[in-house]
């Protein structure tokens, strides 16, 4: 019987997993999860897991080459996310472990989580809530729509794209910079340099990958090219945006405020010093946390599960053609 270990914690399980994908994934072997209420350190996975040949990987820990080193057995990780970058997959090539990942199942969930903070930053929504609940009268703040604002995507992957639709619905003007993505004519989007978007965006919506090449993308300078009366979003990474050149940006009026749901705060979330701002509206990670976005995901995992149990290549692999300890254990032939 093939030997699955789920890398998440209780909480994790219910929150990132949920009981029809662990129910479904328990009928295809001998599942385990780590079972505490603390999340799990890479010794907690190497003693768990020491005999499993699947591990499911939630975010925390990253799946290193000790992890791997340690588990003599293993053959497979599914991670449950499109975002890899705490599986060291070069080392787990060099072992021929195979390494699958879940396809994009969040933009609705985070797209809607844009539009509905653009639409608190445009009518100032939160702070009359919290005046109210405060026991007091606020004072009526004039607001602006967002019919015939302009939007500046940065990023045009699965969420900019949903976002596009959206936007395009409330009748704003879009425009996108993305170096690596066409643009369809038909989408309603202008694609533009950062620079004309920046200068042009009531709105800038910050949704490009993390890697070496969009570290601090976001630092003192961009935000002296945008207005002084527009609004930042940032639903990426952490390690696009210089926190502390953000905080300047608001305190110096650079910009008029911002909602983040990401930080270099722990599991990605805003630190709460950021955003504890006046001019910041923060959430601690939640743009795809829905039950359609996370069950979409882990069920992938679940589909990957069922081809390798069936010798079968899972869709999801991005090293397939190194996973040989995959094609010795289950069979599978690489397409």
């Amino acid at each position: 019987m093939t030997r699955i270990f789920l890398t998440h914690n209780r909480s994790a399980l219910r929150q990132y997993y949920g009981d029809r994908a662990f129910k479904m994934l328990s009928e295809l072997g001998e599942l385990r999860f780590h079972d505490s209420d603390e999340d799990a350190t890479e010794n907690d996975i190497i003693e768990q897991a020491r005999d499993c040949e699947i591990l499911v990987s939630y975010r925390i820990p990253p799946i290193s080459a000790a992890v791997m080193d340690a588990i003599p057995n293993l053959a497979a990780v599914c991670r449950v996310a499109v975002d890899i970058r705490n599986i060291d997959v070069d080392h787990a090539s060099e072992l021929g472990i195979l390494v699958t990942r879940a396809s994009p199942g969040f933009g609705a969930s985070v797209a809607e989580w844009i539009i509905g903070n653009m639409i608190n930053l445009a009518r100032h929504i939160p702070q009359a809530y919290n005046v109210y609940r405060g026991g007091e009268v606020p004072t009526a703040i004039m607001g602006s729509e967002l019919r015939s604002a302009t939007v500046g995507i940065i990023g045009f992957g699965t969420i900019g794209r949903y976002v596009t639709k959206l936007a395009a619905a409330f009748g704003m003007n879009i425009v996108v910079h993305d170096p690596y993505a066409e643009v369809p004519a038909d989408s309603g989007a202008r694609k533009v340099s950062l620079e004309t978007l920046l200068a042009d965006s009531d709105f800038v919506v910050c949704l490009a990958p993390a890697n070496a090449e969009t570290a601090n993308l976001f630092n003192l300078s961009r935000f002296r090219q945008m207005r002084p009366s527009a609004y930042f979003i940032n639903a990426s990474r952490a390690e696009l945006v210089n926190e502390p050149d953000l905080r300047c940006a608001l305190d110096e009026g650079l910009i008029a405020a911002c909602a983040l749901d990401v930080g270099s705060a722990k599991d990605q979330m805003p630190p709460v010093e950021l955003a504890m701002h006046p001019k910041v509206y923060a959430t601690p990670h939640i743009g795809g946390l829905t039950p359609r976005a996370v069950e979409h995901q882990a069920l992938d995992t679940v589909r990957q599960v069922q081809a390798l149990v069936a010798g079968k290549q899972p869709e999801g692999a991005v090293n397939a053609a190194h996973a040989r300890r995959a094609i010795e254990r289950f069979g599978i032939s690489i397409s």
